[in-house]
């Protein structure tokens, strides 16, 4: 071959590999792409989640949860404000309030909740407010009646979040299997959580809201306040399905998600259909946030902590960023990686929380 030719042909692989190098991420740039986790509990001071994130180039935003204690909502806010303060720029989080029915539907009682949350939200690092599912699945009015997140007694609440320019994050409903017996459902960390928590497994409680009541109790809420910045977690509980969350995308445009203890479900379409998970995913790349849902209260052995953070993290990107075939522990069969563009991965692991949550970085 003379030497200009292969001189040519050289120049023209190199371009073409920086090209590729251009538009897609590979596994070894994990380290040095800066990225959110957008969904974590720490709820520990000892700083071992927060030196995995900075060790991963991760900054996480870490969201408190009503499980019915006021007590332990108060500890929830004092560790994630104090590890915001610690760790100014790399860590925020999003208080929550306790949903005491005591009171409920009274000028008294939105007046407690209002006073507490402006306090909490004044705290530096705080970006967001956190409903739990324990609305539409746990709490009750005086009748007996399970209060849905539309019920107009929360109006004042969601009216002082909007005047403040937060957004909500919101857990509503519960992924579809809930509503599924143990052995049919689709991944196993559905299977195993509702195996330790039977009083969340709806199964078990069909005179409990629906599944189609919980999110259409959701559309109706964010319906009446279309100016609100909705951040669904858990995918919306839509997870199962992408056609049905690209419909409420769609809907719904000031509603994003999260991806957190749900990318699974993404997983699991793509055994049958890997192109529509990877379509869905490059359409609404403005809508999608990376996230874990994994949490924190101290540990024995913080090694072993950090080295599975540290695994999930660098499992996730592997199945955005490549190609590659995988298996999951939580189903049967196996899949390929989407290999999103490097541009797609970008927002959604890092521009879309910014974007969304408004951080200061």
């Amino acid at each position: 071959m003379p030497s200009r030719v292969f001189s040519a042909l050289l120049v023209v692989l190199l371009l073409t590999g920086a090209g590729c190098k251009t538009k897609f991420y590979f596994e070894d740039d994990f380290a040095s792409v800066p990225k959110i986790d957008a969904h974590v509990h720490i709820n520990s001071d000892d700083g071992i989640f927060e030196k995995q994130a900075a060790s991963d180039n991760f900054i996480l935003i870490t969201l408190n949860v009503d499980h019915g204690d006021s007590a332990n909502i108060r500890k929830q806010f004092d560790l994630a404000s104090a590890s915001a303060a610690r760790n100014p720029g790399r860590v925020f989080f999003g208080p929550t309030f306790l949903f005491d029915t005591a009171g409920w539907g009274t000028r008294e009682w939105t007046d407690k909740i209002i006073a507490q949350l402006t306090k909490d939200l004044a705290a530096p690092g705080a970006v967001a407010v956190k409903i739990w599912k324990n609305i539409g699945m746990v709490v009750r009015d005086r009748s007996g009646r399970f209060i849905m997140v539309d019920d107009p007694g929360l109006d004042p609440v969601v009216s002082f979040i909007k005047s403040k320019g937060f957004p909500i994050a919101g857990h509503l409903g519960e992924p579809r299997n809930c509503w599924l017996p143990l052995d049919q459902m689709t991944v196993s960390s559905d299977s195993s959580y509702f195996a330790r928590n039977p009083q969340y497994h709806m199964f078990l409680h069909p005179d409990f809201p629906s599944y189609e009541d919980q999110i259409t109790a959701r559309d109706r809420f964010l319906e009446k306040n279309p100016d609100l910045i909705f951040i669904g977690c858990h995918l919306g509980s839509l997870e199962w399905n992408v056609d049905s969350l690209a419909r409420r995308l769609d809907k719904f445009p000031n509603m994003a998600v999260d991806m957190s203890a749900r990318i699974c479900h993404l997983q699991y379409q793509s055994l049958s259909d890997r192109k529509k998970v990877r379509d869905f995913c490059i359409k609404y790349q403005d809508r999608l946030l990376y996230g874990t849902d994994v949490g924190y209260s101290g540990s024995r052995n913080p090694e072993a902590f950090m080295e599975r953070m540290h695994r999930t993290w660098t499992d996730d990107w592997r199945y955005f960023t490549t190609s590659l075939e995988m298996t999951s522990d939580k189903f049967h069969g196996k899949f390929a990686g989407l290999k999103l563009p490097r541009k797609v991965v970008d927002k959604i692991y890092y521009r879309n929380a910014v974007k969304w949550y408004k951080l200061k970085i």
